[in-house]
């Protein structure tokens, strides 16, 4: 089996985790996902970004285009969710009147598949690159995992349409990943335009972790180990890129 679609599957583990944490209404997920975000960031820093600017040089309108496909994936990605309130912290006391509440249930889990399945094809395209750079993208992957099994599994109970049928939605999750895997794995694809993919995958990857699993976290339980636990996350990741650099 390729290593990419092999380390998809494995994320499905780390999916029903965090959906099982969700249900069991653990009182310190807040310490992961503050972890979490941290290991998402350090991934960004100080591995993706230093890969995609040596790979890509070109530029548009006198911008790098890469920096331009970081933007625009953050931009993106920030449309889509404002659009289906599909990623609003399960935890928040942000917009508890917002009407897109009212569809924030299965409506926003399933889009989540979207960005689920845009984490399969950056794991598959990042192996493409290089296997040192597939392996960070993996422990990325894997936490981010972690956190859409637990953020799917707290909209639905939060919003009241949680319901045995509901499992299917953690299992659309996993399929996802592991069809974007699949993709990202035979995409035909230079070197620019592989950048340009791995560019708009660290906007998502960006905004998630500022925009969605940092928010979460200080949602209810902001306190110094949280912050603690997202510059463990930043360092861990650093060690993490280090040592697979050798």
């Amino acid at each position: 089996m390729n290593m990419a679609i092999l380390f998809a599957a494995i994320t499905v583990l780390a999916t029903t985790l965090g959906g099982y944490v969700a249900l069991k209404s653990s009182d310190r997920f807040h310490l992961v996902l503050g972890l979490s975000a941290g290991l998402l960031l350090g991934l960004v820093g100080f591995d993706l970004l230093p890969e995609i600017f040596e790979m890509n040089t070109s530029d548009i309108g006198g911008i790098r285009s890469v920096s331009l496909a970081i933007l625009v994936g953050f931009l993106s990605l920030h449309i889509i969710e404002g659009i289906f309130g599909s990623h609003e912290p399960a935890e928040s006391d942000y917009g508890h009147d917002h009407e897109h509440h009212n569809i924030a249930g299965s409506l926003g889990a399933l889009a989540m598949g979207g960005h689920v399945f845009l984490d399969g094809v950056g794991l598959g395209v990042a192996f493409k690159v290089s296997n040192s750079l597939g392996y960070a993208v993996f422990i990325a992957v894997l936490v981010h995992a972690f956190s859409d099994g637990l953020n799917t599994v707290s909209l639905m109970v939060k919003t009241g349409n949680w319901t045995k049928s509901s499992y299917r939605l953690l299992g659309v999750d996993a399929v996802a990943r592991i069809g974007g895997a699949s993709v990202g794995t035979y995409l035909v694809l230079n070197d620019s335009m592989l950048a340009l993919y791995l560019a708009l995958f660290s906007g998502f990857v960006i905004y998630l972790a500022t925009s969605h699993i940092l928010p979460e976290a200080h949602s209810r339980h902001s306190s110094r180990w949280t912050f603690f636990a997202t510059v463990c996350g930043v360092v861990i990741m650093w060690g993490v890129v280090a040592s697979l650099a050798h």
